[in-house]
């Protein structure tokens, strides 16, 4: 039994350490360990012992810290390692052992330099300081030239040497070494040995579980174990001759050839964390390199990424380019409506529910809605039909008879010549001013401007032309209002056709929002003075504006239907994630075992779904752009919103990390040791 004293000044100090697997949900329960208890000083070389099954590798993970104990206690510089957290005991792993296992364990989307500087990265170390350190752990250990190789170019003794750089990056006080010669010829397992010893010779606390005699005879102490108990615990005689490079067969540098940054020598166990954490890298840094490793991750299953990447890209751009489509129309459709103005609406006869006898209109109505407030101008209005004749030309169209607010009301204005006054209308005067289709059909072979002044009749009644009115073209997919011509009222009703009535009265109001209680008003003024409901209110103004609801609310129903594909995008990343999980457990298991804190995980994983959302949201922009760019060439009304591009690319960034959080937790949960047994 190890003693409190013993147990207070030991690097590790276990004392019966029992471990059991099984016993849940009907299993049987077995126990690997029975009652280990073992105390290791700083600086020793011990060789763990003992054949397959025997209980040696759930020993080393148990003083790794890579799995806990059913039972016992086991104490790291006097500390009791069960009564650490999650992240406590990552930064033990991170700051005092280095691990070097059979399989080498290194991660193959990773080139050799970044593998040895993962331990680091999980520490805080600037970028420059571990890429220094990297590269002269490697280049002690022969492999400077191999840094941007991936594990797969490498040899086995090469990727052991890789494995042994990792776990002295960050001072690697203790060296865990689970049968570091098993996968190797007898060449490079002599050359690991070397390593091993000289690691030993420089402070480190070497622990080699091995079940090969010779392998264990070069260490200084042999501890053996047998079905899960010590048989026993032998120090080697002190003049046992180490084996040597020479020896090994190989030309690798020794430690005395190395600077001080790529040097083997041993951090004093009083400053744990001190080497990697005395330079935190900085809040930038981190996220770069982070963002960094998710992309080397992501890139290595490239198609699948781009697969998940093209979800978001159709999901972003189709956003853009419907609500810009959509805006455009919604624009060109109110330009249109606008041409005929936005403020007004029509008064005009109806026939009466009470006494069924349609209603007439006059002047005088006009007259008394432009008393109404809110009301600026209250136009009478007639429309007939006729017959023009100009020269030897015959046109047949509709007159509309005005006062001389038509402009206003109509907004519409005049191309070439003057509009009438109120003197012309007051006057009866014999005028006329023509659309431009009715301009054009009258006097084909005559310029615009020299069409004012001539003469034309009207159902034989001679007009001179004063005006030509502005083009409007076609509105809401109606026939030309430019064949239209524009008489004073007075005029049309009194001289061409003989009749006071009125078509109706247009009315202009200020205040759209006081548009419904005008309408009421008006109600209440024609009730009263007309004593009859013989009357309607055709409110344009209103159907505009309903219009513009309506129009908005079909833009935002577009941008929800493409955002459906938003959605999709999010459980493919969602979708990708739980696969990186699953295929790449051992990886997990490996950052775990180098330090990797629970939400160092979380964070690589999401860093993952981060970047493949942003990318494809960046990417959906410039092609939603590049797509709105071609049909204006093809002259499709479009207007971008960069309020539309804003939240499609942060919507898809949110979709992306939502859908992300999920498969990160999962990943962060997994335990050490299960993990780094997956494949």
């Amino acid at each position: 039994m190890v003693s409190d004293t013993e147990a207070r000044v030991a690097l590790i100090a276990l004392t019966d350490i029992r471990k059991q697997y099984g016993g849940k949900e009907g299993s049987p329960a077995v126990e690997v360990l029975h009652g280990i208890s073992l105390t290791i000083q700083a600086g020793e070389f011990v060789a763990i012992v003992g054949a397959s099954g025997s209980g040696k590798s759930t020993l080393m993970n148990i003083l790794g810290c890579l799995d806990k104990p059913t039972s016992g206690s086991y104490r790291f510089l006097g500390r009791d390692v069960s009564q650490m957290s999650a992240d406590e005991l990552a930064g033990l792993r991170r700051e005092a052992f280095g691990f070097v296992f059979q399989g080498y364990h290194l991660i193959p989307t990773l080139d050799v330099l970044h593998n040895v500087q993962m331990p680091a990265v999980y520490a805080g170390m600037p970028a420059q300081a571990r890429e220094e350190r990297a590269t002269g752990l490697l280049t002690l250990l022969g492999l400077g030239d191999k840094t941007a190789y991936r594990p797969q170019q490498l040899s086995g003794g090469q990727q052991q040497r890789v494995s042994i750089a990792r776990a002295l990056m960050n001072g690697g006080q203790v060296i865990l070494a689970d049968e570091p010669t098993g996968a190797l010829d007898s060449r490079s397992g002599a050359q690991v040995m070397v390593l091993l010893n000289e690691l030993a010779a420089a402070g480190h606390t070497v622990i080699l579980i091995t079940h090969d005699d010779k392998v264990a005879a070069q260490a200084h102490r042999i501890v053996r174990i047998s079905d899960g108990e010590i048989v026993e615990d032998a120090v080697q005689p002190t003049s046992q001759e180490q084996p040597s490079l020479a020896t090994a067969g190989t030309t690798m540098p020794t430690t005395a050839s190395v600077a001080a940054g790529g040097s083997l020598s041993c951090v004093p166990f009083g400053s744990i964390g001190t080497e990697a954490s005395a330079l935190s890298a900085s809040w930038l840094q981190d996220i770069g390199t982070t963002l960094s490793s998710a992309w080397r991750a992501l890139w290595v299953s490239r198609f699948r990424t781009f697969l998940t990447l093209l979800s978001f890209i159709i999901g972003v751009a189709s956003v853009i380019v419907l609500v810009a489509v959509g805006q455009g129309n919604n624009e060109k459709l109110l330009q249109q409506i606008a041409l005929w103005g936005t403020h007004r609406m029509y008064v005009g006869p109806d026939v009466d529910a009470t006494t069924g006898l349609r209603g007439e209109f006059y002047e005088r109505d006009a007259n008394v809605l432009e008393q109404v407030a809110n009301v600026r101008i209250a136009m009478p209005y007639l429309a007939e039909s006729a017959l023009l004749r100009a020269g030897g030309e015959t046109f047949a169209t509709d007159v509309w008879s005005v006062t001389a607010d038509a402009p206003v009301v109509l907004n519409w204005d005049v191309q070439y010549g003057v509009f009438f006054t109120p003197e012309d209308d007051d006057a009866l005067a014999p005028v006329v001013v023509l659309g431009k289709v009715a301009r054009e059909r009258l006097f084909p072979d005559v310029l615009p401007q020299d069409v004012i002044g001539q003469y034309l009749l009207l159902n034989n009644t001679p007009l001179r032309v004063i005006g030509e009115l502005a083009e409007k073209g076609l509105v809401s997919g109606s026939s030309h209002d430019d064949d239209l011509v524009l008489v004073p009222y007075s005029t049309a009703s009194q001289r061409i056709f003989g009749k006071p009535q009125l078509s109706y009265v247009s009315v202009v109001v200020d205040d759209l929002d006081a548009l419904d209680q005008t309408v009421k008003d008006i109600e209440h003024v024609m009730r009263q003075t007309r004593r009859a409901d013989d009357f309607r209110v055709s409110n344009s103004a209103a159907v505009v504006q309903g219009k513009k609801e309506v129009m908005r609310q079909q833009t935002m129903l577009l941008a929800l239907i493409a955002g459906i594909s938003l959605v999709v995008g999010g459980l493919g990343v969602m979708n990708i994630m739980l696969m990186s999980v699953k295929e790449r457990t051992r990886e997990i298991g490996i950052r775990m075992a180098t330090g990797g804190r629970q939400r160092d995980i979380r964070l690589q994983f999401l860093s993952e779904a981060v970047v493949v959302s942003c990318t494809g949201g960046v990417a959906g922009v410039v092609i939603g752009l590049a797509i709105g760019a071609l049909l204006m060439l093809w002259n499709v009304p479009v207007i971008f919103s960069v309020r539309a591009m804003l939240v499609a690319f942060f919507c898809a960034l949110g979709t992306g990390v939502i859908f992300g959080i999920m498969p990160a937790r999962q990943a962060a949960k997994l335990d050490p040791v299960v993990a780094l047994a997956g494949e």
